[in-house]
């Protein structure tokens, strides 16, 4: 009984993930359409795309904001990756 138990919340826990994945991707997918917008504002401008003091400035606002489990430096992986897909979509 206890396995079929653990079995039961284990798959619940799988469709918390799925559902969070799918949240995860279209918020994704709207940070993207508003860089991509961000880039061609930049670019009527004159301005570079990259902005390393703007990604510093997000990252360091993140870090103050976590309350964890996600480890610091892994929080600056995720968001440098997001960023550079973004700035990379830009060009």
């Amino acid at each position: 009984m206890a396995l079929l138990d653990s079995l039961q919340k284990l798959k619940k826990k799988r469709k918390n993930i799925d559902l969070i994945d799918r949240k995860l991707l279209n918020l994704l997918n709207q940070r993207l359409r508003i860089a991509l917008e961000v880039g061609s504002i930049k670019k009527k401008m004159g301005e570079k795309i990259r902005d390393p003091r703007r990604e510093e400035e997000v990252l360091e606002r993140l870090k103050k904001i976590d309350r964890g489990p996600l480890r610091e430096e892994d929080l600056e992986k995720i968001f440098k990756t997001i960023m550079r897909v973004c700035r990379k979509s830009q060009t």
